[in-house]
C-alpha cells in the first residue's frame, strides 16, 4: 500500500472527529495515568501471582502420580495429600487475585 494513501485516509478520519472530542483525546490527566497504572498492575500482579501455584501445583502433581506407580496400594492416602498440597498452594493465586481485584475496583 502507498504511504500517501494511508496517510490521506487518516487526514480524512482525523477530519471527521468533533473538535470537543478530539480536544479531550489530546489531554490525559492524573486519574487516567492513575488508572492505567492499576490496570498495569493488576496484570502484572495475576501474572506474577499464578506463576508460582502453577509450578508448584504442577509438581506436586507429577511427584504423586510417581508415588502412586511406585506403591499403588496407597493412592487414596496419596491423591487426598496431594489435593491438600495444592489447596494450600493455590492459596497464593487467590490472594493475588484479590490483590488485583483491588487493584481494579478501589483505585480507579
Amino acid at each position: 500500500m502507498d504511504p500517501s494513501i494511508l496517510i490521506a485516509t487518516l487526514n480524512s478520519v482525523i477530519g471527521q472527529v468533533p473538535e470537543q472530542a478530539a480536544q479531550a483525546a489530546q489531554s490525559i490527566s492524573g486519574a487516567d495515568i492513575r488508572m492505567a497504572g492499576a490496570f498495569i498492575g493488576a496484570g502484572i500482579c495475576m501474572g506474577f501471582g499464578a506463576i508460582g501455584p502453577g509450578v508448584g501445583e504442577g509438581y506436586t502433581a507429577g511427584r504423586a502420580c510417581e508415588a502412586v506407580g511406585r506403591s499403588p496400594e496407597n493412592a487414596g492416602l496419596l491423591t487426598r495429600t496431594m489435593l491438600i498440597g495444592q489447596a494450600v498452594a493455590e492459596s497464593t493465586g487467590i490472594y493475588s487475585l484479590v490483590v488485583a481485584l483491588l487493584m481494579l475496583f478501589v483505585l480507579t
